[in-house]
């Protein structure tokens, strides 16, 4: 086939093709917006934390299937029933709404506080016991990983995406330290887990999503050595983002900027 060939077939697929998808896009969108707002009238009556944090799994699970996402679950099995840190890759503005219909809802979030600024999101977020920690400020950074770090030792189960943002294409970028420090002083396991199908979704490039099969994997859990004493945050972040990188199979961006 000529390039001038390519250039015909890709204008004629397009002439169909981005209709449909802005078609899509708009009834996906529909369907969040009017699911979220139901689950926010339910979450702003309930009382109780689990009670909202059911609700939220509820609403995730409904939504995803609704706008034709399914996501099929592996390692279930391997995730302890006591306290636990996961963390996972990060691929797209999706991963919080998947791992939310995925995980028990004994499991809070941890996430960059630009999110609390979001009028509907930030509220449905904070209703759930969301984290919110500055990554700018390193005040704010500090006073904010001394509240995670107290809902840790308390007994709470977090979710972590240590990569801190995503990059436009495949790949793993450099993790973050603070969710290993945060187990290795709460004496917990890390939970390593892989996300797959969301960037394909929706990419931090495009404003449409697309429909697709989304799969997320848990793997074995790390149990904190507890003889690497000072370096045990670093041996657990470094184990964590090893494993995570075999099971994805895309790039090490690690010395990406």
């Amino acid at each position: 086939m000529t390039e001038f060939e390519a250039l015909q077939q890709r204008r004629q697929r397009s002439s169909w093709w981005l209709p449909l998808q802005v078609l899509y896009g708009a009834y996906a969108f529909s369907i969040f917006l009017v699911v979220a707002l139901l689950a926010l009238a339910c979450i702003l009556l309930l009382p109780k934390l689990a009670w909202r944090r059911a609700a939220a799994r509820n609403a995730a699970r409904t939504s995803l299937f609704l706008i034709g996402m399914p996501v099929a679950v592996r390692g279930t099995s391997l995730i302890p029933d006591g306290q636990c840190v996961v963390v996972a890759n990060h691929a797209s503005y999706l991963d919080g709404v998947v791992f939310t219909a995925v995980l028990p809802p004994r499991f809070g979030f941890v996430i960059k506080r630009e999110m609390d600024a979001v009028p509907l999101a930030g509220l449905l977020l904070r209703r759930i016991g969301s984290e919110f920690v500055d990554r700018n400020n390193h005040n704010k950074s500090a006073r904010d990983a001394r509240r995670v770090l107290r809902s840790a030792t308390n007994g709470h189960s977090l979710v972590f995406f240590p990569e801190g943002t995503f990059s436009d294409g495949p790949g793993l970028l450099k993790f973050h330290t603070g969710a290993f420090a945060i187990a290795a002083r709460a004496r917990c396991p890390v939970v390593p887990a892989v996300i797959r199908g969301t960037r394909h979704a929706l990419p931090s490039t495009r404003w449409l999503p697309l429909p697709g099969r989304i799969v997320v994997e848990f793997l074995a859990p790390l149990t904190p050595d507890l003889s690497a004493g000072e370096e045990l945050a670093i041996a657990l972040r470094d184990r964590s983002r090893q494993r995570i990188l075999e099971e994805l199979g895309e790039p090490d961006l690690s010395n990406a900027a």
